[in-house]
């Protein structure tokens, strides 16, 4: 069966903590607010978000293949989003590990089939660890640019954003709140998903 034929899409999330609604009393997330922006009827789209929390990309790398078995059909679209956070730079993680990490999850994706979609990590409060934060982020968006791989970056527009650093600053998990999840839904919603999905974008 032709993709262009398959009538129901499903999607896998796979990330670290930064995909959960941890902090926001909303209890959406990023990942709630882009579900909510997205229409799942017509066409049927499944959306199984699936976190780790600490996720590193070395662990990201040992666990995909089971996790999208699990949801995946062959009659399906199916699809995947890597939501990558920064634990790769806290743990000291070189970025050409991290990179060929990241390669090795969509090439075999690729291979199999599936559609990607990367979400770059996140900026943290702590600035020390933002200066290997932003080397991650430009490592992870090479990767996809080689290959023409949407990605969505987090790291720059977020890590001098004054609302964004509010919340993380009072935020005991180094969280985001309403305003952070909001911003980064805003950014994934405008920054390709609508056109990954073939659907024509909605305005807010």
């Amino acid at each position: 069966m032709e993709q262009a034929e398959k009538a129901e899409t499903r999607i896998v999330i796979l990330g670290d903590e930064s995909t959960t609604a941890i902090g926001d009393v909303k209890a959406l997330g990023w990942v709630g607010r882009v579900i909510a922006r997205t229409p799942i009827e017509d066409p049927i789209i499944d959306i199984y978000n699936v976190p780790s929390p600490g996720e590193t990309s070395a662990s990201l790398i040992e666990r995909w293949g089971g996790e999208v078995q699990r949801r995946f059909r062959p009659e399906t679209d199916n699809r995947l989003v890597l939501a990558l956070g920064n634990s790769d730079a806290r743990e000291g993680v070189s970025v050409s590990r991290s990179r060929l990490n990241i390669a090795t999850i969509i090439d075999e994706a690729r291979r199999n089939e599936i559609s990607v979609f990367v979400v770059g990590p996140p900026p943290s409060f702590d600035k020390a660890l933002n200066y290997e934060i932003e080397h991650l982020a430009t490592g992870y968006e090479d990767v996809c640019r080689r290959r023409s791989v949407p990605f969505v970056d987090f790291f720059h527009p977020l890590v001098d954003h004054e609302g964004f650093n509010a919340e993380l600053e009072v935020s005991a998990r180094n969280m985001p709140a309403q305003t952070g999840y909001g911003l980064m839904a805003w950014l994934v919603l405008n920054r390709g998903w609508y056109p990954w999905l073939g659907l024509e974008e909605i305005q807010s």
